[in-house]
């Protein structure tokens, strides 16, 4: 904004810069800054115990269950019956909890045979399963 006077013809404007509105800006600026900064604090101040051991690292065993087209079940490349897969995963279920099934269904197996072996590792207790695939052609 420029100011002038209503004497004389002549303009005369005033060329410098109201510095008001900026002091002003910047104090509240100041003051908000004030007051949020404490508020910013998120951590809690806590005193941690302090040990000297290593992590444990302990790998889950990894079973492997074929399933082939005629709905055979091989555990660990063993051919075993539904009934001798169900006791076979209830046994290793018990003595491991951490233990991961891979199941590798057959491509022209059937859905009920891969879903009767996820039911079966899941009443065994076995938590942890997945599919194995093969990567197809780019």
């Amino acid at each position: 904004m420029s100011f002038g006077t209503f004497e004389g013809k002549e303009d005369h404007f005033i060329n410098e810069i109201n510095m008001t509105p900026f002091v002003d800006v910047m104090l509240v600026l100041l003051i908000i800054f004030m007051i949020t900064a404490p508020v910013l604090k998120h951590a809690v101040d806590v005193n941690l115990p302090q040990a000297s051991s290593k992590p444990q690292i302990t790998k889950p065993d990894i079973l492997t269950l074929s399933v082939d087209q005629s709905g055979k079940y091989m555990l660990n490349k063993a051919a075993l019956s539904e009934l001798d897969l169900r006791l076979q995963l209830g046994k290793i279920a018990k003595d491991n909890l951490q233990t991961v099934l891979h199941i590798y269904g057959d491509k022209k197996a059937e859905y009920d045979y891969v879903a009767k072996a996820m039911s079966i590792a899941h009443a065994a207790g076995i938590e942890k399963v997945g599919f194995v695939t093969s990567p197809g052609k780019k």
